[in-house]
């Protein structure tokens, strides 16, 4: 175990009617808030009618940033910077899921910018500042109500990166789970993956004596798979509802990886996926995890069937570490089959004739993953495994 210093300064408000804590908490920050959502889902479900009666309650300027995509673009940042910087903003309210929250994110750190916010993005300046912005979180997946992590895309050049920095933590975060009643099937589908994916990048290390850490991430693994089904079959349950919506929250809030790094290279992969075609994330995640497992099984074996005996129940009896590793694989394939994932490029139309252009922005920095260092011919492999 590395040594290691925890810092996570948001305040989690988690349960059933806990919208009116906006009451008490926008009123140290500001009058003008900038309200943020996506589609339209929160009108459709009531939601943004209750906001807006929290926010005439305290007497506050609204402003409103509409349209945020699910691949939230740094066209609709710079939207929400303007809007911010010409209306002297205090406060910035993010109604939505993960992808309304990284637009806020990076809104509200770019409003304390000179430049250009996609400069935050890309890493060529450092976020040192951000405009205060709180979370009404109406969807299970990214955790990002809870982490200073945000994920942007650049749709003219086809370039999405995540970034963060230590000021762009929510001040607090409300979670209710009724909020994710009317998530449809497939999102509650794509949020299961995405947050057992957060999971499994922790979980996928070279640090020696995390024993605690590695029971932490088994038991939400576990906690989840007894869980999907259940919801999937009755999406308006609230206990079914609010253990995922938890376990979203804390499969990336820093809680599971103190002491050690997680690999995180399917991400950058899936990034460069969605960045050229524009598909769900955890849609991409679902594909490409396991082919990412398979061609890294010979770095740790021993890792691979840890995972598999403990969480997927592999009998390892007279079976190699390996034989052992490549059943957990496959049982984790079945498992996100069976609640409806996808499981190859193909389920959405990619063929093979942009592979080098995906590859070429996943390795645009060069090499990289913790666990496993992959490079072009690495990338390449693990797309055309997954074609």
């Amino acid at each position: 175990m590395q040594n290691f210093t925890f810092y996570n300064p948001t305040k989690l408000i988690f349960g059933k009617g806990q919208l009116d804590q906006l009451q008490h908490e926008i009123p140290q920050y500001g009058k003008k808030v900038l309200v943020v959502y996506g589609g339209g889902s929160i009108k459709r479900n009531g939601l943004y009618d209750k906001v807006m009666e929290q926010l005439k309650e305290l007497g506050a300027e609204v402003f409103e940033l509409s349209g945020v995509e699910p691949n939230p673009r740094i066209s609709t940042v710079r939207k929400g910077v303007d809007i911010c910087k010409n209306e002297g903003i205090d406060f910035l309210l993010a109604v939505g899921g993960g992808s309304v929250i990284d637009c806020t994110k990076a809104i509200a750190a770019g409003a304390k910018y000179d430049g250009d916010a996609w400069d935050l993005v890309t890493k060529k300046a450092f976020a040192s500042e951000a405009l205060p912005f709180g979370t009404v979180l109406t969807l299970a997946a990214t955790g990002s109500e809870m982490n200073a992590g945000s994920v942007i895309t650049n749709w003219e050049t086809n370039e999405k990166y995540g970034w963060g920095s230590p000021v762009t933590f929510p001040k607090f975060s409300i979670l209710d789970p009724v909020n994710t009643f009317t998530v449809p099937r497939n999102q509650t589908v794509y949020g299961i993956v995405d947050m057992m994916s957060h999971v499994l990048e922790h979980y996928f290390h070279l640090e020696e004596n995390t024993d605690f850490q590695d029971r932490m991430c088994e038991s939400l693994l576990i906690t989840i798979m007894e869980t999907a089904p259940k919801l999937l079959e009755d999406l308006e349950s609230y206990e079914h509802r609010a253990t995922i919506l938890y376990s979203g929250t804390m499969a990336l809030n820093g809680i599971l990886n103190m002491g050690y790094r997680g690999d995180w290279a399917t991400h950058n992969i899936e990034h460069a996926v969605s960045a050229v075609y524009d598909i769900p994330h955890g849609g991409g995640l679902a594909i490409l995890f396991p082919n990412w497992m398979k061609h890294n099984l010979k770095v740790k074996p021993e890792r691979f069937k840890k995972l598999a005996v403990r969480v997927f129940n592999v009998d390892p009896a007279g079976k190699t570490d390996e034989e052992a590793a490549l059943e957990g694989i496959d049982r984790l394939r079945e498992f996100w089959n069976s609640i409806g994932a996808p499981s190859r490029l193909a389920d959405y139309d990619i063929d093979s004739s942009k592979l080098e252009l995906m590859a070429d922005k996943a390795t645009v920095n060069g090499e990289f993953g913790n666990f496993a260092k992959l490079n072009h011919d690495d990338v390449m492999a693990i797309y055309r495994a997954s074609l």
